[in-house]
């Protein structure tokens, strides 16, 4: 793929995640104490030439770049999780295409260096993630002697996006990716898709931003929500959109503590993967899809 393709699909990806209504996120006409809607479409626009550049600079300043752009046009931290993400992804994307998007990912992520840790854990610094926490090994507070891809194992057990690293995006290419293209196929809207992408994972996985700030009791418990919402339809029925909407209302509150972040990002992600692999279909191709759909059910 070309550089204005990956970077297309990094912003697409992010355009997509914030703009559908997934419960306890940030969506248009939902904001959060301390982020906006706008914040959240000023780094998408952000990211863009960062993740372009992805097949050319290293991992680390690619993950650098596109926080030190966010940071210049917002004070929050609105991607880091997906930045993490999606670099790997696009820097996989710009390697000539001998195998699979998953084999250029795995292959991406086992040449990690310390180097690239060190710049990873610049933009952690920089991004100021709450709730981050201190670690008795390679803390980010710290300049890390491991490579990025040791330094993430470290994390795993804790952070499901440190688990991708070391899982070579397992999350992203065997729940993720499949469940939005089902959705996809099945005639459901990019928003609709996302949303329900969104509620399989949180239901499948509990969310590590939530057990972080109020810790494994509270996180089991989304999830338990979560599949329930899934179970009367989600967004597939006028029953489960209400449940959506009861779901959304419970997770929001003033400081933000019950947001999925973590789950939220990995759609994002499962939206990239799947731009990147199949392309962004034209009106043509989506209007065939739909008629297919309708006429099978």
């Amino acid at each position: 793929m070309t550089p204005n393709e990956v970077g297309e699909a990094a912003q697409l990806a992010c355009l997509l995640e914030v703009s559908a209504p997934k419960p306890g996120n940030v969506s248009p006409g939902r904001p959060f104490h301390d982020t906006t809607y706008e914040d959240f479409l000023a780094s998408a626009a952000a990211v863009g030439p960062a993740l372009a550049a992805a097949g050319e600079a290293s991992l680390g300043r690619t993950i650098r770049s596109a926080i030190a752009a966010t940071r210049r046009l917002t004070g929050a931290n609105t991607n880091l999780g997906i930045i993490l993400l999606l670099a790997p992804l696009c820097r996989a994307a710009r390697r000539e295409p001998s195998d699979d998007l998953r084999v250029r990912v795995s292959q991406v992520l086992a040449e990690t260096t310390v180097s690239d840790a060190i710049s990873v854990y610049e933009a952690i610094r920089l991004a100021a993630p709450s709730g981050l926490g201190a670690s008795a090994a390679q803390d980010v507070a710290n300049e890390p002697t491991v490579s990025l891809r040791a330094a993430m194992g470290l994390a795993a057990e804790r952070d499901s996006i440190a688990r991708e690293y070391v899982t070579d995006f397992a999350i992203t290419f065997d729940r993720g990716a499949p469940s939005l293209r089902a959705a996809l196929a099945d005639g459901l809207s990019w928003s609709d898709a996302v949303v329900e992408t969104y509620l399989d994972l949180l239901a499948a996985i509990p969310d590590s931003h939530v057990s972080r700030k109020l810790g494994p009791d509270a996180a089991a418990e989304i999830t338990r929500r979560a599949a329930e919402v899934r179970g009367v339809g989600g967004v597939r029925t006028p029953t489960g959109r209400a449940a959506v909407a009861a779901f959304d209302a419970e997770l929001r509150e003033d400081r933000n503590t019950k947001n999925p972040g973590t789950t939220a990002d990995l759609t994002a992600a499962a939206i990239c993967a799947i731009i990147l692999m199949h392309g962004w279909p034209s009106t043509r191709e989506r209007s065939g899809a739909e008629q297919v759909s309708r006429r099978g059910q």
